[in-house]
């Protein structure tokens, strides 16, 4: 809205989480300033194989960096889906696409939500 000038504004707890928790999974380890842990460096995965090794490393990544910095926020589930929406098992990649879903609860507010997050390789 016009209010907010060009950007919009998060007014909301639940977009606060949500925008915290997309960029912790995005940001890559070494790329913020001042803390060189922080972050899941999910494009680092990008071209590996997904086995179901590979998967849960990446699910472990993600619940140990949002426990260490958002712990307001806790995980539920992560599961992984293909291209056409197919669940990724092990090596059944479809079109070098990967979904990652998010299901998480903001603890103080006792609010769930999922955040999706889209991958092309």
């Amino acid at each position: 809205t016009t209010e907010d000038g060009p950007y919009a504004l998060l007014k909301t707890m639940e977009s606060v989480a949500a925008q915290n928790l997309k960029m912790l999974v995005l940001t890559s380890p070494g790329e913020r300033i001042m803390d060189n842990k922080f972050g899941v460096g999910i494009r680092n995965y990008l071209f590996w194989q997904y086995t179901s090794a590979t998967l849960s490393d990446i699910e472990s990544r993600i619940k140990q960096q949002t426990a260490r910095y958002l712990p307001y926020i806790n995980i539920r589930n992560v599961s992984f889906n293909g291209g056409e929406g197919a669940p990724v098992t092990g090596a059944s990649m479809v079109d070098n696409f990967l979904s990652i879903q998010i299901d998480y609860e903001i603890v103080p507010l006792n609010i769930g939500s999922v955040l999706t997050l889209p991958f092309s390789a």
